[in-house]
C-alpha cells in the first residue's frame, strides 16, 4: 500500500535535506555496490550459502505486512534456492533511511517505491528498467494480466517500466452501521452507480452530528464546542483530497503540461467543500479536536463518536475489528464519482549487481500468491484481473474482514472510477509550498481559491526547474 505502516508521511524537511534534488544521490547509486550485507539480530553479517546470490529488499509496513513479506520470502526461496532475499524492514522514517542508504553507497537491490517520488527516481536513474524482462514474461507480461490502463499509467515513464504496482488501494467510506440503524437512515452503498451526491452526503452528516443536548447543526442552540458525535471525518492529506478534486471534475496535475492545476475552479471548489465540512457545516472535527480526543478514526467509529470515516482501503485491515457493525461505501459524487487509485511500487534499483535475481524477486511479488495474502486481511485491493473474477474473489474475500458487498469496491468502484496520481518530478519541493497553503484553508485563514492562486504558480515554477534539470 502507499502510506507507511504507521500511517505517517515521510518528513519533507528531511527528504529535502537528504536529496537536495536527487541527482547527486543518483550518481552515487549508479556506481555504488548494491545491497550491503544484511546483519542478523546480533549485528553480525548473515552470509549466504555457497552458490547462492543474496539480494536485499527494503520496505515499510506494520506487523501484518512484515509477516506477509517473510512468508513470501520463504516460498520464493523454495522455488528459487539459489537466491537469498534479505528483508530490510523499515517501519519508521522509510524514505529518509532509503535515501541515506543510497547516499552512503549501500542501496538495497529491490525496494518499495512511493508514488510521490517514483518519477523523480526515474529521472535520476535510481531505478532499473524492467521493460524487456516484463514484456518477455509469459505471466506478468501477458495481455490483460493487470487492470489497464491504470497499471501502465503508474509504472511507466515514456513507455518504459521501472517497477510493478504492489496492489491497488483507494479511499472510500467506512461507517458505523448501528448508528445508521438507530437514526433510521439508509446507509450509502458500495455500488458506485448508487453513490450519494455531495449534498445528500452533507445532509446525512448533519443528521448524524449531535451535540450534548441532542441538537444537530442548523438547529437553534446547537453547540459546536460540545459535540458528542460527528457525522464524518475526511482526511486532508493529498490522497483523500485528490479523490475529492476528481469527484468535482478537476485534476491535481494537467496531463499535458505536467504542472499543477489546483488553482482551477473545479479543484478549488472541491478543496473548499472538504474544508466546509468543518468551517460551515460543522459535521467534521478540526484536526486539533481529533488530537485532543487522542483517538483514531477507528476508535471513534467504535465508540460512537464518529458515524462515517473516509479512509484508504488499507485501513480495513484494522477497522474491521471494531465491535459495532461495519459498513463500507463508495465516496460521494460532486459532479462525478471518483476516487484516488494508488499504491507503492516494487522496483529493482539500477545499482544492483544482481539484476536477474532482482527481477525474479520483483516478478514473484507480482504473482497471485503474494497479492492474495494481503487482500485476505483487508490491507490491499487486487491489481490483477484474475483476482476480480467470481472465482478469484473467492480466494480473498474474507468473512469477518470484508463487509457484505465489499467486492463492488474492488470490481466496480476502483477500476471504473479510480484516478491514478503519481506525483511529478520535483514534487517534494513543490509539496513544501502546497501543503502549508492548504493548511491555511483547513483552519479558515484563507479560501481555497485564495490559497491556491498564490501557491500554485510558485510550486509550478519549482516543477519547471526540476523538469529542466
Amino acid at each position: 500500500m502507499e502510506p507507511n505502516g504507521n500511517g505517517n508521511q515521510f518528513s519533507r524537511r528531511t527528504f529535502l535535506r537528504l536529496s537536495g534534488g536527487l541527482t547527486g544521490v543518483a550518481l552515487l547509486a549508479a556506481c555504488a555496490p548494491a545491497g550491503a550485507p544484511a546483519t542478523t539480530g546480533s549485528g553480525e553479517a548473515a552470509a549466504p550459502a555457497a552458490g547462492v546470490t543474496e539480494i536485499t529488499f527494503m520496505g515499510w509496513g506494520g506487523a501484518e505486512e512484515d509477516e506477509g513479506v517473510r512468508a513470501a520470502i520463504d516460498v520464493f526461496q523454495e522455488e528459487q534456492p539459489n537466491i537469498k532475499v534479505t528483508w530490510l524492514h523499515t517501519p519508521e522514517n522509510y524514505q529518509d533511511k532509503f535515501l541515506a542508504n543510497i547516499a552512503a553507497g549501500t542501496p538495497p537491490d529491490t525496494a518499495f517505491i512511493q508514488s510521490a517520488t517514483f518519477q523523480t527516481f526515474v529521472r535520476d536513474r535510481v531505478l532499473m528498467d524492467l521493460t524487456d524482462q516484463l514484456e518477455a514474461d509469459t505471466l506478468v507480461g501477458a495481455d490483460g494480466y493487470f487492470i489497464e490502463p491504470q497499471e501502465s499509467q503508474r509504472c511507466t515513464v515514456e513507455g518504459r517500466w521501472y517497477g510493478i504496482g504492489s496492489c491497488w488501494v483507494a479511499p472510500h467510506i467506512y461507517y458505523n452501521a448501528d448508528i445508521f440503524t438507530e437514526a433510521g437512515i439508509e446507509p450509502p452503498s458500495n455500488d458506485p452507480d448508487e453513490a450519494w451526491a455531495w449534498d445528500k452526503f452533507v445532509e446525512v452528516a448533519k443528521q448524524l452530528t449531535v451535540d450534548a443536548n441532542g441538537n444537530h447543526p442548523g438547529d437553534s442552540g446547537f453547540d459546536p464546542d460540545n459535540i458528542e458525535r460527528w457525522g464524518v471525518h475526511w482526511p486532508t492529506w493529498w490522497i483523500p483530497i485528490h479523490s475529492a478534486i476528481e469527484a468535482n471534475g478537476g485534476h491535481w496535475i494537467d496531463p499535458d503540461s505536467g504542472l499543477l492545476v489546483l488553482d482551477q475552479p473545479e479543484a478549488t471548489q472541491a478543496i473548499q467543500n472538504v474544508a466546509d465540512l468543518v468551517l460551515v457545516h460543522q459535521v467534521m472535527p478540526q484536526a486539533t479536536a481529533m488530537e485532543a480526543l487522542g483517538m483514531s478514526n477507528a476508535q471513534m467509529l467504535e465508540n460512537g463518536r464518529l458515524a462515517m470515516a473516509i479512509d484508504g482501503s488499507w485501513a480495513l485491515a484494522w477497522i474491521h475489528k471494531i465491535a459495532p457493525t461495519l459498513g463500507t461505501a463508495a465516496l460521494p459524487a460532486m459532479k462525478t464519482t471518483a476516487t484516488n487509485m494508488q499504491a507503492h511500487l516494487h522496483s529493482a534499483l539500477a545499482a544492483t549487481q544482481h539484476p536477474e535475481e532482482a527481477w525474479q524477486w520483483v516478478r514473484f511479488l507480482s504473482t497471485p500468491f503474494y497479492q492474495t495474502q494481503f487482500c485476505q486481511i483487508g490491507l490491499w485491493l487486487p491489481s490483477q484481473t484474475a483476482l476480480m473474477t467470481e472465482e478469484g474473489l473467492q480466494t480473498w474475500i474474507t468473512d469477518g474482514v470484508h463487509p457484505p458487498g465489499y467486492e463492488l469496491i474492488a470490481t466496480e468502484f476502483v477500476p471504473r472510477f479510480g484516478k491514478v496520481l503519481y506525483q511529478p518530478i520535483g514534487w517534494p519541493r513543490a509539496d513544501a509550498i502546497i501543503t502549508p497553503a492548504l493548511e491555511r484553508v483547513w483552519i479558515g485563514d484563507a479560501t481555497a481559491e485564495e490559497a491556491m492562486a498564490e501557491a500554485v504558480p510558485q510550486a509550478n515554477q519549482v516543477l519547471e526547474e526540476e523538469a529542466a534539470r
